[in-house]
């Protein structure tokens, strides 16, 4: 008779997604308060999208990639990659680095993104009411803002600014919702 062990690895590692929606959630208030016309584009945004939104997400994408996540893996490496292309869009021309996108390119651009934020949504009838709720309104806030892009609509630009804001807002309440979760050892906020 052959003696065989069987050793289990069990994941003792932290939840990565509550970070992740932070720095989703956190930059897109920011900058979509800037697009609902209270203060102008500057440094502040940049930053946030560069480190919060870009690299935090990126590295949270990868954290859920160890944990066989695969739909927080593409969603917030994804989302990572989308707000340092976002920067980067703005400062190159800047920089001496290509020209600026035109209106219609920038519609363009969002509009694929919109469409890949579509696929996700798809994912997330799945996974919960809240995260279908979050994706939602990811989908309106591309769709919005490509049409503002597009049409030149200052109006539409506007209403994509206050929209972004609640996308934003969903976003890191779920955030809040998982961390004191974690925290309480049961739920205080409500995500279903």
């Amino acid at each position: 008779m052959e003696n065989t062990t069987t050793f289990v690895k069990k994941d003792t590692t932290a939840n990565p997604g509550p970070l992740g929606l932070c720095g989703f959630g956190l930059t897109t208030i920011l900058l979509n308060l800037h697009n609902a016309g209270l203060f102008g584009l500057d440094t502040m945004i940049l930053a946030m999208g560069i480190f919060m939104g870009g690299l935090v997400q990126v590295y949270v994408g990868k954290m859920e990639w160890k944990k066989n996540n695969m739909f927080g893996t593409m969603a917030f490496t994804s989302y990572g990659t989308f707000w340092l292309t976002l920067v980067f869009l703005m400062i190159m021309p800047k920089m001496g680095l290509g020209e600026a996108p035109s209106k219609v390119a920038m519609g363009y651009y969002l509009t694929v993104w919109g469409v890949l934020s579509l696929g996700f949504f798809v994912a997330t009838l799945k996974l919960g009411k809240m995260m279908a709720v979050l994706f939602g309104t990811v989908v309106l806030l591309f769709a919005l803002l490509a049409i503002a892009n597009f049409t030149g609509s200052h109006l539409v630009h506007t209403i994509a600014g206050i929209e972004g804001v609640i996308c934003g807002s969903i976003a890191v309440y779920m955030a809040m919702a998982q961390l004191f979760e974690s925290v309480y050892g049961r739920q205080i906020l409500p995500l279903k």
